[in-house]
């Protein structure tokens, strides 16, 4: 950025995605701010909400403020675009219910907030609800190592009613506080980059996609391009669905008549004329196809192509030497590119076309084009001097990005003695504990004759009369059961949790 666009750069809206499990009250708090019910809407067929919307609210200034909601999915699809779906997002929501605490849902999406190390704040919501318990949805929080201000940590909170609309206003407070900290910045004279964040065929207009724009202005008779496809900024329109002429950076657009389908989570690009525009998406579609013949994997195997840009030929083989030890679980990583030279556009074009792609330089610099590209495409490009600390680079990024698969792991085996009760979903039974320990809370397996017949959950453990937590290895106990399955003397119970390789 030279210095003179420096002088333009001015305050950007805040874009913000509320995430959470699926019944903390996402879609709720949604409505209340948009103050519109999208969810009879849905239902009865009347409208097709964009995917984002613009509120405005009242700054500490007394002036009013944009803010751009996300109205994703989920946390889920949200995290898998690319892996680099948050950087859409400026300001993360975490939601939670005030009746449950923190539940695997909100692991995940934490999980997602802070791989993209997006600034967020937590919103204890239901406080409404009779069963509504907010210390316990604050010590649920201090136990998931989810730490609020006033509570060892630095994440700040508000307590609030999506429903009854209780705090809504302090929430936003909040949103614009924490932006106003992120110094979020913007240049009206660039031309407009930002990210595809829906796609979808309209009978009437064809493809048809919402944008978020990011930065600069994006007017009308330009051409937006996406990878290997574009569009002409002519069928134009706001969140509302009205037709305009121009917008800026953190405003939600939809545009039409796409040339194919621009891929949920990319970059997009502004260009000036047709030819450009096709000859753009020529290039990217050559270079994705290029790369992908390249790897040649097969469907279930993920391979992390690696490009390796070095001083000699002598350092590139020692590099593919070092990287042959490399082996990520799960994962496979390939070098597809070898060559002398500093790093230029083409070889960040080129990782372009695959989102588990890494580029790296040893020995060498990025061309100055280059790091702007990269940072425009976000492709992983990192360079060195030292070859040990690139091979551990290598190891703790591909260890990072290799999915993970889950894995049932036993905590505790106990054999069933006595059957004392039953109801339609609970048992009531006694038994020793033969292996590791019995957690309340815990899911269990049930297994007769080491078959297993069936699942279930620990509501509840005594020993010696008195309720428990735990119960440890040789020790006797009652337990109360929520299963369905009948539960004999003889029959053994598993405990076991699930973990992430």
């Amino acid at each position: 950025m030279t210095d003179k666009n420096q002088d333009k750069t001015i305050e950007r809206p805040p874009v913000v995605v509320i995430m959470g499990h699926i019944d903390h009250g996402k879609s709720t708090l949604l409505d209340h701010i948009r103050k519109s019910n999208i969810v009879s809407a849905e239902a009865g067929g009347i409208t097709q909400h964009l995917g984002a919307y613009e509120v405005e609210h009242k700054g500490e200034d007394g002036s009013d403020k944009r803010i751009t909601f996300l109205d994703t999915p989920g946390h889920e699809a949200f995290c898998g675009v690319r892996n680099r779906g948050s950087k859409v997002a400026d300001v993360g929501i975490l939601i939670i219910s005030a009746e449950d605490g923190v539940k695997p849902q909100t692991i995940e999406a934490l999980n997602c907030i802070k791989k993209d190390k997006l600034p967020y704040i937590v919103a204890i919501n239901k406080i409404d609800s009779p069963r509504a318990n907010v210390d316990m949805a604050k010590n649920s929080l201090v136990e998931n190592e989810i730490y609020l201000e006033g509570f060892g940590g630095d994440v700040p909170y508000v307590e609030i009613s999506a429903k009854e609309g209780t705090n809504i206003d302090q929430l936003l407070d909040l949103v614009l506080i924490v932006s106003e900290v992120e110094e979020l910045k913007g240049i009206r004279e660039n031309n407009a980059t930002g990210f595809v964040i829906e796609s979808h065929k309209d009978k009437n207009k064809g493809i048809t996609s919402t944008l978020i724009i990011k930065d600069g202005t994006l007017n009308q008779g330009e051409f937006v391009v996406c990878k290997a496809a574009f569009a002409p900024v002519r069928i134009y329109e706001d969140f509302k669905g009205d037709s305009i002429t121009t917008a800026y950076f953190s405003t939600p657009v939809k545009i039409s008549g796409w040339s194919d389908f621009p891929e949920v989570g990319e970059v997009f690009e502004t260009l000036n004329s047709k030819k450009e525009a096709e000859a753009y998406c020529k290039e990217n579609k050559e270079i994705s196809y290029n790369l992908n013949q390249m790897i040649s994997s097969s469907e279930d195997e993920f391979v992390i192509p690696i490009i390796i840009k070095a001083d000699t030929h002598g350092s590139i083989e020692a590099i593919e030497h070092e990287l042959e030890k490399v082996k990520p679980q799960n994962a496979k990583i390939k070098v597809v590119i070898t060559e002398t030279g500093n790093i230029t556009e083409k070889d960040i074009k080129v990782a372009s076309g695959n989102q588990n792609s890494l580029v790296i330089g040893f020995g060498i610099n990025i061309d100055k084009q280059a790091e702007i590209m990269r940072e425009r495409l976000d492709v992983n490009v990192k360079t060195f001097k030292i070859i040990y600390e690139l091979t551990e680079w290598v190891e703790n990024t591909t260890d990072e990005m290799r999915p993970r698969i889950e894995v049932e792991e036993a905590t505790g085996k106990a054999k069933i003695l006595a059957q004392f009760s039953q109801t339609k979903s609970t048992q009531v039974a006694g038994g020793r504990v033969e292996e590791g320990s019995l957690v309340a809370g815990r899911q269990i397996k049930i297994l007769r004759r080491d078959e297993e017949i069936g699942r279930g959950k620990i509501k509840e453990l005594q020993q010696q009369k008195a309720k428990s937590s735990e119960v440890a290895e040789g020790n006797e106990f009652g337990i109360t059961i929520e299963t369905k399955i009948e539960i004999a003397p003889g029959d053994y119970i598993e405990t076991f949790e699930v973990i992430k390789k």
